[in-house]
């Protein structure tokens, strides 16, 4: 990968940019189109035009674009979004939001929390793409809303939904390094019910994951992988105010990969998630809608032949109401949160290899529309928490807008948010042990300010989002000496300040749809403490700038899509010593319907078999190619 290619990709995404902002300053047609709602933002629905906040909902059309990969190759080609993968499909697999660490992007399966206890974060290589129906982003501190975790953003997944005639969907596909795919579902509604059933399978087997050159301890060889999925929904609609609701996720990823220097080691991970949420719905009055949920997620991951194993469960019960009180709207809501860690390595714990803990929150929103034409809009969230293990945590969120024209608005916000430690932060043995002078991990908070200007008027658009997150209290890897580990403990010592600017557009040209994001960015390290050698460097594995840009158009009956993914060098260290080069991919795809019932897709990624890394020795995948089926017929 040359610089060069490098330098003029970007400057592809910034011209973009140029001319959507630009074309948007020409009359443009009337978009009649029905309003985007989402839920997520404020955990109530709203119209998109509502939100004050950097948001994006990806379709079911969108997700069936990506016929390669998984969640997190999807979400890389959004805006404020850094993936990082040790290797193939089924490897570790990190998500950066505005520079943000993993573990500080909160994740909901259909509402219900999905994280680990052990390594902090969601295990996004486990979340099966072929499931989902919908994905809702949310950048930005969300703790006023849903308590810990979201100090970089929420992404929360939807899954399939029955509604109308039955209707049944199989998809088949098959690819270079040894990529077979299969899913079907089944949705419909009768009578008072509505039910959706999908399946999925994947299997691959990959490539080198870990060529490491010049090294006898490592021997060459190829990293499979293989896939299970399922997911149930199941919902009755008993009157026009009463609503039940069951949904169940399950899903099984084996893979290999290259751990420890140990030749001619088979290195194997499986990792299992499971999530479930029962929900009653209620319109009790035409101003008062309640929500009554009980959910519960299982994130269980372990290795061979080196023997590591670990699980978490979070059980998650929640109250939502929305009360409309003249021309404004409230929501309140009561929710208690268990947490339970399963790992031999907890050994600070009256029950060794177990922990668990436990949160309750209240909560209050308040959502207002003012003004002759209601220009403006007013939004206020406040959220206390108080945890069983570290204490109390009370959060909010202010937000404004003010729509300059019907095309134009300009919006504001400030908000705090925290992230608890992992149980196995704090009972591992790298956790602080008093009678070493250790002192009890504290949450990681954030403060987050952020402006934004927005347009939109028929083909065109156009965001520009200035953002300032400050996290104190970041739980680091530290020096050794307040814990039982002699090779370094988690400390409450860190600082991390992420700044950046984030610029999407998209305009239509010709027959051509064109659409870019560019994000400049500078999270770095700020913990100010002496003799501190990575001060003011950039976090590890993120990026100065990335970008994205998209082509799509209609030829000849085919749908026809480029896109080339950008992003800058990084570092994989905190103290910046060892380099990872940028990189530019382009990847293609291409749909046509053959029948009625019957479409062909086509998938090209790294086109031009471009080798680049997001983790240090660790190799991304190859020129990738898929083709596939997809038959719809009618029930």
């Amino acid at each position: 990968m040359t610089s060069k290619f490098h330098t003029t990709g970007l400057r592809c995404c910034m011209a973009l940019s140029t001319i959507a902002l630009a074309t948007s300053a020409l009359a443009a047609p009337k978009d009649n189109s029905l309003p985007t709602v989402m839920v997520t933002a404020t955990r109530s629905a709203m119209s998109l035009s509502q939100v004050l906040a950097d948001v994006t909902v990806l379709t079911r059309a969108d997700i069936e674009r990506q016929a390669l990969g998984g969640l997190a190759d999807l979400l890389r080609t959004q805006a404020c979004f850094e993936m990082v993968r040790n290797g193939g499909p089924g490897a570790n697999t990190s998500m950066f939001v505005r520079g943000a660490d993993t573990r500080h992007t909160l994740v909901l399966v259909d509402g219900v929390r999905v994280d680990s206890q052990a390594t902090g974060g969601a295990s996004w290589q486990s979340i099966p793409l072929a499931q989902i129906e919908r994905v809702e982003i949310v950048r930005g501190a969300a703790s006023a809303i849903y308590g810990s975790d979201a100090i970089g953003g929420v992404v929360q997944i939807f899954t399939r939904k029955g509604d109308g005639a039955p209707q049944f969907e199989f998809g088949a596909g098959i690819g270079n390094l040894g990529l077979a795919k299969l899913d079907a579902s089944l949705t419909g509604k009768s009578g008072l019910f509505d039910y959706a059933l999908s399946l999925a399978s994947e299997r691959g087997t990959g490539f080198n994951s870990r060529p490491v050159l010049n090294d006898p301890a490592y021997t060459p060889d190829i990293d499979g992988h293989r896939s299970h999925s399922a997911t149930a929904r199941l919902g009755a609609q008993v009157t026009a105010e009463h609503r039940f609701e069951v949904v169940a996720m399950k899903s099984f990823i084996w893979s290999q990969y290259d751990g420890a220097a140990k030749p001619k080691v088979d290195d194997q991970n499986f990792n299992e998630m499971q999530a479930l949420r029962g929900s009653w719905s209620a319109q009790f009055t035409p101003g008062w809608q309640s929500e009554l949920s009980a959910g519960e997620s299982r994130d269980r991951y372990e290795t061979s032949p080196s023997v590591y194993l670990t699980e978490t469960r979070i059980r998650n019960f929640a109250w939502n109401n929305s009360f409309k009180i003249g021309p404004g709207q409230l929501n309140t809501l009561l929710e208690r949160r268990e947490d339970r860690l399963l790992n031999t390595g907890l050994t600070q714990t009256p029950t060794a290899g177990e922990a668990d803990r436990h949160q309750n929150a209240v909560a209050a929103g308040y959502i207002l529309e003012a003004g002759q034409n209601k220009e403006w809009g007013l939004q206020a969230h406040l959220r206390h928490d108080r945890d069983s293990q570290f204490g109390g945590a009370t959060t909010g969120t202010v937000a404004a807008g003010y729509t300059l024209s019907p095309a134009w608005r300009v919006i504001a916000s400030a908000g705090t948010a925290f992230r608890a430690p992992t149980l196995y932060q704090s009972f591992s043995p790298y956790g602080p042990d008093a009678t070493k002078g250790g002192k009890p991990l504290l949450a990681e908070r954030g403060r987050n300010t952020e402006l934004g200007l927005q347009y939109k008027a028929g083909s065109n658009e156009f965001g520009l989002t200035a953002y300032r997150n400050l996290i104190n209290n970041l739980i680091i890897f530290g020096s050794a000496g307040t814990c039982n580990s002699q090779f370094g403990c988690y400390q409450n010592v860190g600082q991390a300040r992420l700044q950046g600017l984030t610029l999407r557009a998209g305009t239509r040209v010709a027959e051509v749809r064109l659409s870019g994001t560019l994000d400049l960015q500078a999270p770095k390290d700020v913990t100010d403490t002496p003799n501190y050698a990575s001060y003011g460097k950039l976090l590890a594995r993120r990026s100065n700038k990335h970008a994205s840009l998209r082509a799509d158009t209609e030829l000849w009956g085919w749908s026809l899509g480029a896109q080339t993914l950008i992003s800058g060098r990084r570092f994989d260290n905190a103290a910046n010593t060892v380099k990872l080069g940028g990189y530019a991919l382009l990847n293609l795809d291409a749909q046509y319907n053959l029948t009625p019932t019957l479409r062909l897709q086509l998938q090209l990624d790294n086109v031009f078999d471009r080798a680049y890394q997001t983790a240090n020795t660790y190799a991304s995948s190859p020129r990738a190619v898929f083709a596939g089926l997809r038959y719809t017929p009618k029930l």
